[in-house]
């Protein structure tokens, strides 16, 4: 396994792999079960796998989020080998924005609702980096889980918007046990956190309405910023923990016959 942390080195490797099929996973790191299907999936359909590991500054609204976002480099470079991946690019904030974010995409509707509602700028800088890997990797497919559904489908409808030539690949939510979807940011939870957490795969699974799952999940101890039933899906983002320790949850789950309940 080769691991470029210089954008030039990897353009200069990418030009000698001719037309070997390339398959991409994108991620910032803290690689999990879920990380590990994309992974899987890639190096079954594809000659080459590329992983990239990038903590994205511009996605974050919050700082202290940005601060607290788990680093596990080392073990994750260990199963990027275990699982046959080729080669790992880390680049730096001033390789992948060395016009210091002047240039950006920016989507006008769905990136506005759900979690582009409660987190300003977030899907701006999703789009904007996803975009620049895209064209850095040039891979013939790149994989996407669909616990992140919204990302996705906004992924998919720029790559449709701007003729961009590769496959995107929506991968089904791994679940632990319990039903809660990995996450890197399950290992933010605490004791309490992660006894609570489940409770959302639960609700948002049942046949309650929206407004029904919001007191639930409110009752339960969680700070839901929303749950909303669109495009066939039911999305939830809730918070669970205080101060330091709060941890925020997406996740989302295909539904029938659900209303919102106002």
């Amino acid at each position: 396994m080769r691991v470029f942390e210089s954008v030039a080195e990897y353009r200069a490797w990418r030009k000698l792999v001719g037309a070997e099929r390339i398959g991409f996973v994108p991620t910032m790191g803290a690689l999990h079960i879920g990380h590990q299907s994309l992974l899987e999936r890639s190096v079954a359909d594809n000659d080459v796998t590329v992983l990239s590991i990038y903590v994205n500054p511009t996605q974050f609204d919050n700082a202290d989020d940005l601060n607290k976002y788990p680093d596990t480099l080392a073990q994750d470079l260990e199963l990027a080998e275990s699982l046959g991946v080729d080669v790992v690019i880390k680049p730096t904030y001033e390789q992948m924005y060395a016009d210091d974010f002047r240039y950006l995409v920016d989507e006008t509707h769905f990136s506005k609702e759900l979690c582009g509602a409660h987190r300003d700028g977030h899907f701006t800088g999703v789009l904007t980096i996803v975009m620049k890997l895209l064209n850095l990797v040039k891979p013939h497919s790149a994989y996407f889980g669909e616990k992140d559904y919204q990302q996705l489908k906004l992924i998919r409808d720029m790559v449709a918007a701007f003729f961009m030539d590769v496959e995107i690949v929506g991968c089904p939510t791994v679940r632990e046990p319990s039903g809660l979807a990995f996450s890197s940011r399950n290992l933010n939870l605490n004791a309490i956190g992660r006894k609570l957490a489940p409770s959302i795969y639960r609700e948002i699974s049942s046949d309650k309405s929206d407004s029904e799952v919001i007191a639930a999940l409110t009752f339960e101890g969680f700070a839901v910023d929303y749950c909303e039933t669109r495009y066939g899906r039911r999305f939830v983002a809730a918070r669970v923990g205080e101060g330091a320790e709060e941890v925020r949850l997406i996740d989302n789950v295909p539904v029938t016959n659900v209303s919102a309940g106002n």
